[in-house]
């Protein structure tokens, strides 16, 4: 489907559009935008739907970009214990002096410093180094 990447970015912008709409959209037939769809799921393009959630709500949560240096032989380890994080929002490997970026995002300052002593703390990090969020000036998903 050429419109695919068309598809994909109306899904982006509000996951929760019924496919009949989709299809006005994009100019498609709904039974083709149904077939897209599940060909998009099937593949793993599409892994799921999600919320978007009122700036206003995420202003009044904390989040911080973490650095992370590891001794490379516990990375694998490293990640799968960062990813059982229930605040985690992302976690990228990264070229550079810092081998991981995660971020997280909790309700108060102190819970948000809890959470990065906790990833300090794992066996194989060597160093952190935590970036605190001021503001969000632009989301994709906003």
């Amino acid at each position: 489907m050429k419109n695919q990447q068309a598809l994909i970015s109306l899904l982006q912008e509000n996951s929760r559009r019924s496919v009949s709409d989709l299809a006005k959209q994009l100019g498609l037939s709904r039974a083709t935008v149904q077939q897209a769809m599940e060909r998009l799921e099937r593949t793993g393009v599409i892994q799921g739907y999600t919320v978007k959630i009122n700036p206003h709500y995420e202003q009044r949560r904390v989040s911080a970009y973490i650095m992370i240096s590891v001794v490379s032989q516990k990375t694998s380890n490293i990640v799968q214990q960062i990813q059982k994080h229930p605040q985690l929002d992302m976690l990228c490997t990264i070229s550079g002096q810092y081998d991981l970026m995660a971020m997280v995002t909790e309700s108060t300052t102190e819970a948000l410093d809890r959470a990065i002593d906790s990833i300090a703390a794992l066996d194989g990090v060597e160093k952190t180094l935590s970036h605190i969020v001021l503001s969000r000036k632009k989301d994709r998903a906003s």
